[in-house]
């Protein structure tokens, strides 16, 4: 934790009495609530199975939610306030969670809740009735070290919360990401504390902490919104199991438990089974798709040549094929393809019995649904509007030629096509093995079919900028009445088929409304890193403004150029000159080096993990060798960087992934090269 100035014994003795007193009475409140029965309702329908289980399921959350975490502080923070603001109350002591004594008064209040918003917000320009702000620091297994007094009132320094937030920052981490709620800024308490409709877009620069705000956000809706959140549920959703392996303390850590955190395939549930080429890839994910797919799926549509018989006894009851046409033709333009089908049923079945009426009969009801299900009316609905599982029609647009370019008209090119159709095809649709891609198409022409029922309450998509627009749309669809949280970087976007801009990502998304907030203060990342890395922007992101990094750190950059006969030998020296210093230690490289390169620094006698061969990397060795594709999103302490060439080489937005790279240290950065540098950071 942050070193504090010296504090008087005495003072700092009646702090730790009172983190004992408030960690006994959490452990209390855990224990009361272990302890108490859960009312169960009797019988056996299912109403009254789905409450209990919800009333167990409540109180396993609760429980859980109420452990008290070893290495996590209590509280990190205290606010002293002129006498008679709050009623009975001169002071609050501001935590990760709510905890009362015996008697139900706080002893530690709630970050999230209204009482304790001065303590990101109050200024001596503004105090907002707050006299002191102190700040506590704690060791790594939360014993209270020290603590930091901020007077906002006469006299005094005015730089102390950015020598706290330094502090916090330039801690020697290991294992995953932890939580920032000591130290949020204003601008980020501002999206944490921003309601729950409309969504909310983060364009966040490198090291401005839009992960940590995303998250921070959750945990704080849940707080303000939690029944209405807890219908839909809230899911995080992030680019791969690396990055989700990093974050996933830090929701725990504020007392949320029940947040599921995937992939998007994760999400989707349905495994792929089959590769596409790069260019296949990209062009399923492409917007165009979707128009695609609803024109082969409608063509299966087709008017009627005939009218419909109905026999009942002797009489008959005929409905003109012109009549079929115009029911058809209303239905298409007004529903789903399985709801339609079973609309147009009924539509001959009423049509059937208004010529019945005009007989004189009366038939109700039973006769419509008894007509709806006749023969007659099966055998056009057959032919006229038939069954289709989507597997079906994909299955049919990949493999047939004439299909494809019938159904994608003029949106994609002959060259397109060919492209997109399958070189050898599945015997049927039953046998056929599908894509990532083909995945998303299956899960649009799902809906086209039928429109998924239920909602997300809240979505949060981190590293959102290399989303497609079919990844995007398969996302809204699961999230069509709730709100969204929006995290990334349009210049960290390195997928070929990213959707674009963020107007067109939030568009996909169906959250056209969303607020879009750019951060481009740059916390985490010291200056001299930052301002090396934005040199790559005007090719990457020229759209974008330069980030701006608080914070300025001696020798955090150094750039190393070797012989190809040095390379190695000069990269383990880096690796071991950065573990001689404290933190988290990466060696970031290509994908296809990175491997060989662990191998040399074992070799050497250290003993680095390897991102991705498991999912605790981060927690069981301070030096990581990173492949490149899996940095996103991850933050170290210090970062050694091989041969940023064959970073850039190894994929077509190269320039996009070494900006990625560059930027993942918190302290130092140094980077060693046997070929030249890109152009652009010459």
């Amino acid at each position: 934790m942050p070193v504090l100035r010296p504090v008087a014994a005495p003072e700092l003795d009646a702090e730790r009495a009172f983190l004992a007193e408030a960690r006994a009475a959490l452990a209390r409140m855990h224990q009361e609530v272990e302890e108490r029965d859960v009312p169960l309702i009797g019988g056996e329908d299912n109403d009254e199975r789905f409450t209990n289980e919800a009333n167990e399921r409540a109180k396993r959350m609760r429980t859980q939610a109420l452990l008290d975490l070893p290495d996590v502080p209590l509280f990190f923070g205290r606010l002293d306030y002129e006498a008679g603001t709050i009623e009975g109350i001169d002071l609050i002591y501001i935590g990760r969670r709510h905890v009362h004594d015996g008697s139900g008064t706080p002893l530690v209040i709630d970050w999230r809740a209204p009482v304790s918003v001065p303590f990101y917000r109050a200024t001596r320009s503004d105090r907002q009735h707050v006299l002191m702000r102190r700040r506590y620091g704690f060791s790594d297994v939360a014993e209270l070290t020290g603590f930091e007094d901020e007077p906002l009132i006469g006299a005094g320094e005015t730089d102390q919360a950015d020598a706290f937030l330094r502090a916090e920052i330039e801690r020697p981490r290991t294992g995953p990401m932890r939580d920032i709620v000591a130290t949020i800024q204003p601008e980020q308490d501002d999206l944490v504390r921003a309601p729950l409709h409309p969504s909310v877009c983060v364009q966040g620069a490198p090291g401005t902490g839009k992960t940590a705000v995303g998250l921070h956000r959750v945990a704080y809706l849940l707080y303000t919104e939690r029944e209405r959140l807890t219908r839909g549920g809230v899911v995080i959703v992030g680019p791969n199991r690396s990055f989700l392996s990093y974050i996933r303390k830090v929701l725990p850590a504020l007392g949320e438990v029940d947040v599921r955190q995937i992939t998007i395939d994760e999400l989707i549930n349905q495994p792929a089974t089959a590769t596409d080429e790069p260019a296949a890839a990209r062009l399923k994910s492409d917007v165009r798709m979707a128009g695609v797919l609803h024109r082969a799926l409608w063509s299966y549509v087709t008017a009627p040549t005939e009218g419909i018989l109905y026999s009942k006894g002797s009489q008959r009851f005929r409905v003109h094929d012109y009549e079929v046409v115009d029911i058809v033709a209303a239905l298409r333009e007004s529903t789903r393809y399985a709801p339609g089908r079973d609309a147009l049923a009924q539509r001959i079945a009423h049509a059937v019995l208004v010529l019945m009426e005009q007989r004189g009969e009366s038939p109700d009801d039973r006769t419509q649904n008894a007509v709806a299900r006749s023969k007659p009316v099966k055998a056009m609905l057959d032919t006229v509007w038939p069954r289709v599982a989507p597997a079906q029609v994909l299955h049919r647009l990949l493999s047939d030629a004439d299909f494809l370019a019938q159904c994608a008209g003029d949106e994609f090119s002959a060259d397109e096509c060919a492209d997109l159709l399958w070189q050898k095809p599945a015997r049927s649709w039953k046998s056929a093995k599908w894509s990532a891609a083909d995945i998303l198409l299956l899960d649009e022409l799902e809906d086209l079919i039928e429109r998924r029922s239920g909602s997300l309450g809240h979505l949060v998509l981190d590293e959102a900028q290399d989303l497609s627009a079919m990844q995007l749309r398969a996302l809204g669809r699961r999230c069509r009445t709730g709100s969204a949280t929006v995290l990334g970087d349009l210049a960290q976007a390195t997928a070929a088929a990213a959707a674009g801009p963020w107007e067109r990502v939030l568009g996909h998304l169906g959250k056209s409304d969303a607020l879009v907030v750019e951060l481009d203060r740059g916390f985490r990342v010291p200056d001299q890193i930052i301002n090396f890395a934005a040199k790559l922007l005007p090719q990457i992101a020229p759209t974008l403004g330069v980030p701006r990094g608080v914070r300025t750190v001696a020798d955090a950059l150094t750039i190393a150029r070797t012989g190809e006969d040095t390379f190695v030998p000069a990269l383990v020296e880096a690796c071991r000159t950065a573990l001689a210093g404290d933190g988290s230690v990466a060696l970031i490289a290509a994908d296809d080096q990175v491997a060989a390169l662990r191998d040399a620094l074992v070799e050497a006698g250290l003993q680095p993990a390897l991102l991705g061969a498991t999912e605790d990397e981060m927690d069981t060795s301070r030096l990581v060798c990173v492949p490149a594709t899996l940095a996103k999103g991850l933050e170290f302490d210090s970062v050694v960087v091989a041969e940023p060439a064959q970073i850039v080489a190894a994929e077509p937005r190269g320039l996009q992934r070494l900006y990625v790279v560059l930027t993942r240290a918190v302290s130092s950065l140094q980077i060693v090269h046997a070929t030249s540098l890109p152009t652009a950071l010459i």
